[in-house]
């Protein structure tokens, strides 16, 4: 924890304009906080310049998390730049590794794309959290936020079995790294988007999105909004718990009416 001036976050996957990332970034910059946020282009200094004209200080990273310099660099950042690490969201992913859903299910999928999305969805994570939880539990404070989703811990559709295993191992991770570090101050929850229009969404997403309770896709700025509520300061009572936001999708009994 910093001791004294703002707080500091990390965020990761933040290199989409639309993306929930981005709207994270944005938001916590908008509340105080100093933010490094990542991508795996170069489109993240776009981002960060545009954090700076609204008044938000900002750093970024370009790096492979799935590589341990990568995450090692992310790290360095924000402790040359800021001096420390308040709060972490781990955000970067991917769906559909293998380019189609046929390879993608049970049957026909390799193992080096079941490791790859693994690896994109999940080791992500775990690398990250490791890099800054002994920094967090030794200040006495510290807020991690996993972007799960629902595709995995809450429901599932076909042809992508291993972003539904990565994305339902996120939750263990939470919940383990929950009980690991709650005694010191630290708080780690995850949130599970459901249809959610950014820019990579397909035209089949949004017509699922329509197909809600709510009749619309969600946005990255209401995930966003729930993102920041665990990050604060206030959440300090909740550790270990999976926030779905889906528009009562996943609860909905009556289909295709």
């Amino acid at each position: 924890m910093t001791t004294q001036g703002p707080r500091v976050a990390i965020i990761t996957g933040a290199g989409s304009t639309q993306g929930i990332g981005f709207a994270v970034a944005r938001l916590l910059g908008a509340g105080g906080c100093q933010v490094v946020i990542t991508s795996t282009t170069n489109r993240i200094f776009g981002r960060v310049s545009e954090l700076r004209a609204e008044g938000v200080q900002a750093e970024g990273v370009v790096a492979d998390l799935t590589d341990q310099a990568g995450v090692d660099a992310v790290l360095a950042c924000a402790l040359d730049a800021f001096g420390g690490v308040d709060v972490l969201v781990n955000n970067a992913g991917m769906t559909a590794v293998s380019g189609s859903y046929a390879s993608g299910a049970t049957g026909g999928l390799s193992l080096h794309h079941w490791q790859a999305s693994l690896d994109r969805n999940l080791t992500t994570t775990f690398l990250m959290t490791r890099a800054v939880v002994g920094l967090m539990q030794a200040a006495g404070y510290g807020r991690i936020v996993n972007v799960s989703s629902v595709s995995g811990p809450v429901a599932a559709y076909g042809g992508d079995v291993a972003y539904h295993a990565a994305k339902a191992g996120v939750v263990g991770l939470t919940r383990s790294t929950a009980i690991d570090t709650a005694a010191a101050g630290v708080t780690v929850n995850a949130v599970a988007p459901g249809w959610i229009d950014t820019a990579s969404a397909s035209d089949h997403e949004r017509r699922m999105g329509a197909a809600t309770p709510v009749g619309r896709s969600g946005t990255a700025d209401e995930v966003a909004y729930v993102i920041a509520f665990l990050a604060g300061e206030g959440a300090s009572y909740i550790t270990g718990q999976l926030i779905t936001v889906d528009g009562a999708n996943s609860i909905s009994e009556e289909r295709g009416r």
